[in-house]
């Protein structure tokens, strides 16, 4: 998995000359990098694989569950040098820009509507008369699929509401909005349309292929939400210590998000899922498996990097327009929350 026998010796080595010091204390200390598992992690492919080319490697990745991301950037010591984790989640716990600041996106949406039998796909002209008085099935409903899905529904005028189960009974006027997790989207769920994020949704298209109602890919969450079909979804933050101080190892960072895209374009499916076994932590089941990852999954990650100063106004536009639709969401960051080197 990791290098731990290389991290061992190396801990043995230093020890008494890192007595004291912080992971940006020294010019000589590894920067640590965290990711969530799945379509985040795959921003740091290039770097992983360019990183491991040297002999004295300037960033140590952590792949790590997505449910404990936050940790890793609050509390009195951070561990995180630098971390990617949901757009949403960065601007309401990271801000104010006092100790974390953006250096920019790295994923524009995974998301993905599924259906059975004859329900058409959804596009712009028809989701108001295909889903109002349906049941749509939505994997992290509270969180930023979910949100979105509100965002898209508001923005085309579409009434919607939220209900208990899909068992529960349904407003023929609205849209019919349900919290599912990727294991229970099944085609008996009991809902007409699913939304599922990459690479759930090619799995269970593939995983129900020869059942009696098979799964259909029915619709591009991102191609609905308008604006070059892409939305902000995972952003990579930095202590603002090490921007300051690390200078030209933030340069180099920023120029492996550069390449990470042209990177999985060309990167075999093999190379790609031994770069993130590499660097997951122990015990983690991976998102992605040979079961689950092809080039097409890969391309419908939408892994890109654009830096803050570049993607400022789209992503303070996508917060505003989370925000309306949950206040709690997340929150409108400072001018200083964005790193605008």
């Amino acid at each position: 998995m990791k290098k731990l026998f290389a991290g061992i010796l190396a801990t043995a080595l230093l020890a008494g000359a890192m007595a004291g010091a912080t992971a940006c204390g020294g010019n000589g200390d590894s920067l640590e990098v965290y990711s969530p598992d799945g379509a985040p992690a795959l921003s740091l492919c290039y770097a992983i694989s360019e990183e491991d080319k040297k002999e004295d490697e300037l960033f140590d990745f952590d792949i790590v569950n997505a449910e404990t991301i936050t940790t890793y950037v609050t509390g009195a010591r951070p561990e995180a040098d630098i971390c990617i984790l949901p757009v949403n989640d960065a601007a309401k716990v990271l801000g104010t820009g006092s100790v974390y600041q953006m250096l920019g996106t790295v994923t524009n949406g995974n998301l993905y509507f599924l259906t059975t039998g004859e329900n058409p796909e959804l596009t712009a002209e028809n989701l108001q008369t295909a889903l109002v008085g349906k049941k749509v099935g939505v994997v992290q409903l509270p969180k930023v699929p979910g949100l979105t899905l509100q965002v898209v529904l508001k923005n085309h005028d579409v009434p919607y509401q939220t209900i208990e189960s899909a068992q529960a009974e349904v407003d023929a006027t609205k849209v019919n909005l349900v919290a599912f997790t990727p294991e229970n989207v099944i085609p008996t769920g009991g809902c007409d349309y699913y939304l599922c994020p990459e690479p759930a949704a090619s799995a269970k298209i593939k995983g129900t292929a020869t059942a009696q109602m098979p799964f259909k890919m029915a619709g591009d969450l991102q191609a609905l939400y308008g604006e070059g079909g892409e939305y902000p979804q995972a952003a990579v933050v930095a202590k603002k210590s090490v921007i300051e101080k690390r200078v030209s190892d933030i340069k180099t960072f920023l120029g492996y998000l550069e390449q990470s895209e042209n990177f999985l374009k060309n990167a075999s499916v093999d190379e790609i899922l031994r770069l993130l076994a590499e660097e997951r932590e122990d015990g983690l089941a991976p998102s992605f498996n040979a079961n689950n990852l092809t080039k097409a999954v890969v391309s419908r990650c939408s892994v890109r990097f654009t830096a803050s100063k570049t993607c400022k106004d789209k992503v303070v536009s996508f917060l505003e327009k989370l925000i309306a639709v949950n206040a709690n969401s997340t929150a409108k960051p400072a001018d200083e929350f964005f790193y605008m080197g």
